[in-house]
């Protein structure tokens, strides 16, 4: 079995790409459960709303780069390769700064619950853990665009395992505060970037090197990837990362904590169909891996997927007591939701997948629009009456209306393709014989013409009795 996966390009990567989210989300769950044991619950909501803000800014500002990563990065000779991975950090962290500094304006004034923005140390806050966070998931691409996927499992592993062991050092020298959780989160990113900008990718493409220079020539690629792929990729991701700003919003920040841990138990189902979609994608953009199918895609998510979502629907109110609890009690019911809701989840996902590798562009677009309209907007509406639980309910009505979308494009899509058959044409009637050219030259010599006969010579007849004389 492991022998099968390491020849198929797809399911290898697809397999590093999910080993690095569960690996993370693994240590991820270590990481929250020293902060909720060791922070009170508004510390930890405080922290979780910046995170969270802070994720929004670095997904609204990455200008899609990491697609044109995959696009482009393939084949390109070692200056050109530089010149784009360069181009597309320095702009993406440039565009993600300006960004977080905007945001650090508005979102105080739009609620009160986001007033700890108001201090310089929040500013600095949210604009580090932002350009952290954009660095990192550009670096990621480079990865996945050479489907290299083990150079993101390190990095994934490495940072998760810093990010617990800066906590844990930090909680254990008497620091209790929220900036404590965000000074821990965002340290050790910034760490693992300067590493892989200096070791890795050195070693993932010989003969790089990194500079400032050139970026007039990568603006038109840029701006294509703007209009094309970082608006399809910003309707996909944005419900996921507004939904804790909303119920900062509405809720409260003690509110968050709670929906946020069962929002993270959850994420290990939805970063499967992800991880296996851009692999999918990465495959279908390299010559080697064009014949990479839909269909076994989705076996692999399928054979990856089940027993998590099994367990996690069971056992998800007893994983959740390992926080504490009070988030038990809280999220159970939440948590059940979002595990329904990943089954739509990766049909949704694939789809898009299939749809960017075939340049339908606009139709990944209008589906991603159309169901994080449904889950923002019911999320608004039902949270002063549900609770956190609406959360759940509008993620999985907005995603089973983009399953449904789906499967009724590809019923028709393949009704079109078959279609009935076309009736058969009315033969033509006979033209009368065309006069016969000469003879075509042969040889160099000219063509030969002949005496016409006045009529038929008498051995030309055939002894037969059908014949009959004109």
């Amino acid at each position: 079995m492991l022998a099968r996966v390491g020849r198929d390009s797809l399911a290898r990567n697809s397999v590093l790409i999910m080993a690095s989210t569960v690996g993370a989300s693994g240590l991820g769950y270590l990481y929250w459960m020293v902060a909720a044991r060791e922070l009170p619950r508004p510390a930890i909501g405080t922290a979780t709303a910046l995170i969270s803000a802070a994720t929004v800014v670095s997904m609204v500002a990455n200008l899609g780069l990491g697609h044109m990563f995959i696009q482009r990065l393939p084949g390109a000779p070692a200056r050109v390769w530089s010149r784009i991975v360069s181009a597309g950090l320095l702009l993406g962290c440039a565009a993600t700064a300006a960004a977080a500094l905007a945001a650090a304006l508005v979102l105080p004034r739009m609620a009160g619950n986001f007033d700890f923005l108001d201090a310089p140390a929040g500013v600095v806050a949210l604009v580090a853990t932002a350009v952290a966070q954009t660095a990192s998931m550009l670096l990621d691409y480079v990865f996945v665009a050479h489907r290299a996927s083990q150079g993101m499992l390190w990095r994934s592993l490495t940072l998760a395992g810093g990010k617990v062991l800066t906590l844990a050092g930090l909680t254990a020298t008497g620091f209790g505060s929220a900036w404590t959780v965000v000074l821990a989160w965002t340290l050790p990113s910034i760490a693992v970037t300067g590493y892989t900008l200096r070791r890795s990718l050195p070693r993932l493409r010989p003969g790089c090197r990194l500079a400032g220079a050139g970026l007039g020539a990568e603006l038109p690629y840029v701006r294509g990837s703007l209009t094309g792929h970082h608006l399809i990729n910003l309707a996909q991701a944005g419900p996921s990362a507004l939904l804790p700003v909303l119920v900062t919003a509405r809720l409260g920040a003690d509110a968050n904590a709670h929906f946020y841990m069962a929002w993270m138990t959850a994420s290990v189902l939805f970063m499967v169909s992800p991880a296996v979609a851009s692999a999918l994608y990465a495959e279908r953009t390299n010559e080697a891996g064009r014949s990479a199918s839909l269909p076994r895609a989705a076996l692999v998510v399928l054979a990856v997927i089940g027993a998590p979502a099994t367990g996690l629907f069971l056992a998800g109110g007893w994983i959740l007591t390992l926080f504490s609890p009070a988030y038990a009690v809280a999220g159970a019911a939440l948590l059940k939701i979002l595990v329904l809701a990943a089954i739509p989840d990766a049909i949704t996902n694939l789809a898009v997948a299939h749809w960017r590798s075939v340049g339908a562009l606009h139709r990944c677009l209008r589906l991603n629009l159309l169901m994080a309209a449904c889950c923002l907007s019911l999320t608004w509406l039902w949270l002063p009456a549900y609770g956190i639980e609406a959360t759940g309910y509008a993620w999985l009505v907005g995603q089973a209306l983009g399953a449904l979308t789906v499967a009724v494009h590809a019923m028709y899509h393949s009704r079109s393709a078959a279609g009935p058959a076309s009736p058969r044409p009315a033969p033509h009637p006979r033209q009368p014989t065309a006069a016969q050219p000469p003879h075509s030259i042969v040889r160099a010599r000219p063509a030969m013409r002949f005496r016409a006969r006045t009529r038929p010579s008498p051995h030309s007849r055939p002894r037969t009795r059908s014949w009959r004389a004109p």
